[in-house]
């Protein structure tokens, strides 16, 4: 498979040549800087997404191993 790397100066031209080539039968994928900007966003939002910014979640609750199991199978555990 081939690769080449076009950067265009105009935005509107840029987005005619990618509607061109996605058009094309033969083109694998078309891949734009805007589309790997926001592929970097989410990954930065996943990692903002912290594990203790849930934390009093499960404040004030008792829960077991039991208590889940029995939830989970109810037939086997009753």
């Amino acid at each position: 498979m081939e690769q080449i790397v076009v950067q265009v100066r105009d935005k509107e031209k840029a987005k005619v040549l990618f509607e061109l080539l996605t058009a094309l039968d033969f083109v694998d994928s078309v891949k734009t800087s805007e589309t790997e900007e926001v592929e970097g966003k989410a990954t930065i939002r996943e990692e903002a997404a912290d594990f203790f910014s849930l934390a009093g979640l499960w404040q004030d609750r008792e829960v077991t191993l039991e208590s889940i199991r029995q939830k989970a199978w109810p037939r086997q555990y009753s």
